[in-house]
């Protein structure tokens, strides 16, 4: 196979600056292809009316060209935008033929990557797709009533297997995800690479910082933050706590007055949106990093927190055991039990210095076969068109 660099068209419905995991992995999924040398054109919505148009645009460092379509305020959503679906296939078939790329990698096949993986089958032009999505994560914002939302989870996955069944290549971040997606799909041979981290933009705090507990991601109902407040609210009064909820999302308001009901207003600091200078320093600030979330597909911010060489509480539940290993870097608790979250929790806060270190350590070397150069190195492989092994991403700790 020839080195030489390649022309890459990514397709996505959501994209910096917009806050979420698949964002973030193909914002620096594009700004490290684009370090190796590769032509890179990132397609994406407009952030607003009047925004759309090809730019160079810089992200992570690194500058290369997104093509932000006219776009829709998704209903009753703060910020997430779609390209209007009228247009898709218009707009694919017009950049493809302008561009020519090697392959085209899609990141959710609902709006973009329906219509390039279309119209990239017909020029012969291979394709990736990833998928970041779980569909019974997103009934909490479809305004779809509670009695169709079972048919249409069942409906929306047949439709994933016919825009993913178009592939050359389907991935997804974890072992555990790629088998969720075959079950609910029928497809066969999906790919297992992680999302990545780079991880020399995070380092411990050499002082162990007594009694935080924090959590990183988006503040939305899917993310089980009730179960976090009531568990902290269960700890004993004799452990001096604090819970940080750092991210925005449209679930702040309730759990500020769900705090204030279980009297632990003062404990429990919601911080909104923060930069990601911010995020790390808050990461660095905490003792145990608490994820209660039952759909993370892997969970960019909790690996976050393990470079961080924080201890993990998870839910036990879908991805997060790929990450977490009960009494090795952090405990497994019930999903949606707040009071085995609690004593899970305790335990750690209430480890002494040698226990907590080895948690530390663990968990720094569980997460460093998750850096964001396999990761890259997996991607190029399989644009080339190459057979790949899944990068090995489990770690046996001999204590």
């Amino acid at each position: 196979m020839t080195d030489r660099p390649l022309r890459i068209l990514i397709a996505t419905d959501t994209f910096a600056p917009d806050v979420n995991g698949a964002a973030k992995f193909t914002t620096r999924l594009a700004a490290r292809l684009t370090q190796r040398g590769h032509e890179v054109h990132v397609v994406a919505s407009a952030l607003g009316r009047g925004r759309h148009g090809t730019r160079i645009e810089e992200h992570e460092g690194e500058r290369f060209s997104v093509h932000r379509l006219r776009s829709m305020l998704y209903p009753g959503h703060e910020w997430l935008r779609f390209a209007h679906p009228w247009r898709m296939f218009q707009n694919a078939a017009s950049l493809l033929d302008a561009l020519k790329p090697d392959v085209v990698h899609f990141q959710s096949h609902i709006i973009l990557g329906r219509a390039f993986s279309l119209e990239a089958k017909k020029r012969g032009i291979r394709v990736i797709g990833t998928n970041h999505l779980m569909f019974e994560n997103l009934m909490d914002h479809s305004n779809i009533p509670q009695f169709l939302q079972g048919k249409t989870v069942e409906w929306a996955w047949q439709d994933a297997a016919t825009v993913l069944g178009r592939c050359d290549v389907v991935t997804t971040p974890t072992r555990r995800s790629a088998d969720y997606l075959e079950l609910k799909t029928g497809l066969e041979g999906v790919h297992a690479i992680s999302c990545g981290l780079p991880g020399d933009e995070y380092s411990p705090n050499p002082e162990r910082q007594r009694g935080r507990i924090v959590f990183v991601g988006r503040v939305t109902s899917e993310k089980r933050l009730d179960t976090l407040v009531r568990a902290v609210a269960q700890l004993p009064s004799d452990l001096e706590w604090h819970l940080d909820i750092v991210g925005g999302g449209d679930q702040i308001d309730e759990l500020a007055a769900l705090a204030r009901e279980l009297h632990v207003a003062d404990r429990v600091t919601l911080t909104g949106f923060v930069s990601d200078q911010e995020l790390r320093e808050r990461l660095r600030g905490a003792e145990v990093f608490a994820m209660p979330s039952t759909a993370e597909l892997q969970s960019i911010a909790t690996m976050e927190a393990m470079a961080t060489g924080l201890p993990v509480v998870a839910a036990d539940a879908m991805a997060l055991p790929h990450l977490v290993t009960d009494g090795v870097n952090g405990w497994l608790f019930r999903p949606d039990d707040a009071e085995d979250l609690a004593e899970k929790l305790e335990r750690v806060l209430r480890l002494d210095d040698e226990e907590y270190a080895k948690l530390q350590q663990h968990s720094l070397q569980m997460v460093a076969p998750h850096d964001i150069e396999a990761t890259i190195t997996a991607f190029e492989r399989l644009y080339r068109g190459e057979d790949i092994a899944d990068p090995d991403t489990h770690v046996e700790i001999d204590d």
